[in-house]
């Protein structure tokens, strides 16, 4: 049976466990950062490898065609010239011109063969040979993509050795925290915080402005943040304001 969910009751602690929770969510987007783009560009990488390794394949495959077909033609030059042979020492028996003219104008389509499967063999030869220029970029390309990947990956795989535990402690401090709030509020602070950039879904305001989007407030929604009657959003960013009593008093409590 799941576990009851027990929830702030006044205004005053409400405020308190959504600042207790923006603290552990921004620490928890601070370890992150560490990371940057890391995981981003390894997994790029890995992507653009994968392409390559696509396009050796196709390649090979070509080249391999292209082979078949030089041999299949060499092939064919070998059984022209085997019959030109023999049509050659067939003309030592002819017994009139018409034989005569017969063997000679087979050995000469065996001779027009053998022109054209060499002409077919230097094309694909040329062919081959293009295919293999571009093989053996692209191999150095995936190389060198290879060398860039194991350099990301040591580099990323460091710093989850680094932050792994922390982030750990940070995960099971904010699933505490978010049990202490109830679902409603939950998901207006879920929503701001994916709304921008930095993450930040409760702010304290500061010289009469928005700790998040820094426009001014109206001084008497000034005094009813200090109040704590009810929670209160910035009407322009729609960010969580509260005072910095409340935000010291909730530091107090996590440290």
């Amino acid at each position: 049976m799941a576990k009851k969910k027990v929830v702030s009751t006044t205004v005053e602690e409400k405020l308190r466990d959504l600042f207790a929770l923006q603290s552990i969510d921004s620490k928890t987007d601070e370890v992150k950062l560490l990371k940057g783009a890391l995981p981003i560009e390894v997994s790029d990488l890995e992507d653009e490898i994968s392409g390559i390794n696509t396009r050796i394949e196709k390649l090979n495959s070509q080249i391999a065609d292209i082979d078949e077909k030089i041999a299949k033609h060499n092939e064919n030059i070998k059984t022209a010239e085997t019959l030109s042979e023999r049509y050659t020492k067939q003309l030592d028996d002819v017994k009139n011109n018409r034989e005569f003219e017969a063997l000679q104008k087979e050995i000469e389509l065996q001779g027009l063969e053998v022109q054209l499967s060499q002409k077919r063999i230097k094309e694909a030869t040329d062919e081959k040979d293009k295919k293999q220029e571009i093989l053996t970029v692209t191999a150095e390309k995936k190389e060198t993509k290879n060398a860039d990947l194991a350099q990301k990956k040591e580099e990323l795989e460091k710093i989850i050795e680094k932050t792994e535990k922390e982030e750990t402690t940070l995960k099971n401090k904010s699933e505490k925290q978010r049990a202490k709030i109830e679902d409603r509020l939950l998901k207006a602070y879920d929503k701001a915080r994916h709304a921008y950039r930095n993450g930040l879904a409760v702010v304290t305001y500061r010289r009469g402005s928005c700790g998040g989007c820094f426009n001014r407030i109206p001084p008497q929604l000034q005094i009813e943040i200090g109040m704590r009657k009810e929670i209160l959003a910035c009407e322009h960013c729609g960010r969580v304001l509260i005072d910095h009593d409340i935000a010291g008093i909730a530091e107090e409590e996590m440290a």
